[in-house]
């Protein structure tokens, strides 16, 4: 299985973003009545709410990674990081290029489907083509609307809030990166110590 990096145009995708650090800041309580996961990291933890009724695909996939515990011991590995724009990116993480810990891919969710958008904050799936998505996903630090489905353009598949921990993310953005690539859109991205998930799970 290649290695799922292919958000395409990073800088573009975020052209329209406002400041990420002008975004609301989320309490515990945020998102009333969506069931929420726990990624701990080496960092500390993140909490994620999770849109079961808009995203059912995609956020049963990511439940049954969690459930399964496929995620415990991966880590956060790219930090993608827009030029000029402090804050402002994505960090991706899952079972990477790990087979052994892959279920089959999941149909595509777009956000013309369910209504959602890739804001500051948002949880979505990383991806090569629509349709391919397995265990890995991605947090976004910026509103990125280019990221958004439109027209013929699939877009990707937004399912998640972080409720908190953002300061934990953007500590991973933060993170050196190896100055190559595995192509020209990902160069850069590869953390040179990836972050450990060191346990996921539902929260009560």
């Amino acid at each position: 299985m290649s290695r799922v990096r292919a958000l395409l145009g990073l800088a573009a995708l975020f052209a329209l973003a406002g400041s990420a650090a002008s975004a609301p800041r989320r309490a515990v309580g945020a998102y009333p009545g969506l069931p929420k996961v726990e990624i701990k990291t080496d960092y500390g933890p993140i909490v994620i709410a999770l849109e079961t009724k808009r995203a059912p695909i995609t956020t049963g996939n990511f439940l049954k990674y969690i459930d399964a515990h496929r995620f415990d011991g991966t880590t956060f590995y790219r930090a993608a990081r827009i030029a000029g724009r402090p804050g402002m990116g994505l960090v991706q993480g899952g079972i990477d290029t790990d087979i052994t810990k892959s279920f089959f891919p999941i149909a595509h969710e777009p956000t013309t489907k369910t209504g959602l958008r890739h804001t500051d904050g948002t949880v979505s799936m990383a991806r090569n083509k629509p349709g391919s998505a397995m265990g890995n996903f991605f947090i976004v630090l910026g509103a990125a609307p280019g990221l958004d489905a439109k027209g013929e353009y699939p877009g990707y598949a937004a399912f998640g809030h972080v409720v908190s921990g953002m300061d934990v993310a953007r500590k991973i953005l933060e993170q050196p990166t190896f100055p190559g690539g595995l192509s020209l859109q990902t160069m850069g991205q590869t953390l040179r110590k990836p972050v450990k998930i060191v346990s996921t799970r539902r929260l009560p």
